[in-house]
């Protein structure tokens, strides 16, 4: 066991605060990463204020992790001392399951390991990347190529791979418009990973206050959700809307601006139930579907995509004492676009 520094949540709701954890030791395929930076998810709030639900106290946050291995266990093939490494939102799945052997262990029939707020596979709770060290099983460890620098590529391992996997699988590229739901954390990304696709872009946002960024990041077209006009102007527009907003939206209104045959796809998670009238979707032959993040395999697909096309987070770094004012904003979509501690500073 090794101790290291965390900053974590003692309970729900409460402020997170300087403490120690244990590591466990490196086993047969493990790998020590010395953690370099830590995006702040949206995701992490809602956890550790138990806005998804109960929760596993005290929690260290933190699933998009980037950093340097500096040991491996003896059964280790994939990496060494010294690799640029990743761990997202999982530690761990069963790897027997249909979905686990089709390269979905985030789908794990009999249960995956989240890399916080979880229980392992050794009974003891699992802590996440706002610490100085972690370890992992080398199947859940990605490579992170060196065209990407750490602090950009650490909010990929949630954010990339979770606007990445639905853009792929509904098919964005030349000859399909594109609309992202929300410009912040998830959409910003959604934004710059459709354009490398080629598809042609749409920002739909509450305001035109980002428009200038948006067209930055590669959209082609920018609305504000709040004018009545941008529904009747955009009705029938779409072949895909990718939803990264963690709020209730009047999802009828959204599918009406798809073409027939179309897909509204939610990536983002609200803490409310939302309404739906069936007419809506049934008329246009539409999808309502949702999608979470990604397989490993395809974590490091969108990992080699992003270095190949210059692709990184939108960030700013912070250090660790900063945390609470970090939610705080985040919460108030006060930050362009991912906060990203520097874990040196935990």
């Amino acid at each position: 066991m090794t101790t290291v520094a965390a900053y974590a949540a003692p309970a729900a709701k409460a402020p997170l605060e300087r403490t120690t954890i244990e590591r466990r030791a490196v086993r047969e395929h493990d790998v020590l990463i010395d953690i370099k930076f830590a995006g702040i998810c949206h995701s992490d709030i809602h956890q550790a204020q138990e806005g998804w639900g109960e929760a596993i106290f005290p929690m260290v946050p933190g699933h998009e992790i980037a950093g340097v291995v500096s040991e491996v266990g003896p059964g280790v093939t994939k990496y060494k001392v010294g690799d640029r490494v990743g761990v997202g939102c999982l530690v761990d799945s069963c790897r027997k399951c249909e979905n686990c052997e089709a390269g979905r262990e985030q789908f794990c029939l009999n249960g995956s390991v989240g890399t916080y707020n979880a229980i392992g596979k050794d009974g003891e709770p699992t802590y996440g990347g706002y610490s100085e060290k972690v370890v992992v099983d080398e199947n859940f460890v990605v490579r992170i190529p060196e065209g990407l620098a750490l602090d950009e590529a650490a909010p990929l391992l949630c954010a990339g791979i979770t606007t990445y996997s639905p853009l792929k699988r509904w098919g964005a590229g030349p000859g399909k418009k594109v609309a992202v739901i929300g410009l912040g954390g998830l959409g910003h990304m959604g934004v710059k990973i459709a354009h490398a696709l080629g598809a042609e872009v749409t920002v739909l946002s509450q305001s035109l206050r980002k428009k200038d960024d948006g067209l930055k990041l590669g959209a082609d077209h920018y609305y504000a959700t709040s004018d009545p006009k941008t529904f009747e102007e955009l009705a029938g527009s779409f072949d895909l809307i990718v939803s990264t907003v963690s709020a209730p939206l009047d999802i009828g209104a959204y599918l009406g601006l798809l073409k027939t045959d179309g897909a509204l796809v939610n990536v983002g998670a609200p803490e409310e139930p939302v309404a739906l009238n069936l007419f809506s979707l049934i008329g246009g032959n539409k999808t309502l579907a949702g999608s979470m993040i990604g397989g490993i395999a395809e974590t490091q697909e969108m990992l080699d995509f992003c270095a190949a096309h210059g692709i990184g987070s939108e960030i700013e770094v912070i250090a660790a004492s900063e945390i609470n004012e970090a939610y705080e904003r985040v919460v108030k979509s006060d930050v362009r676009y991912r906060f990203v501690i520097d874990t040196a500073t935990i």
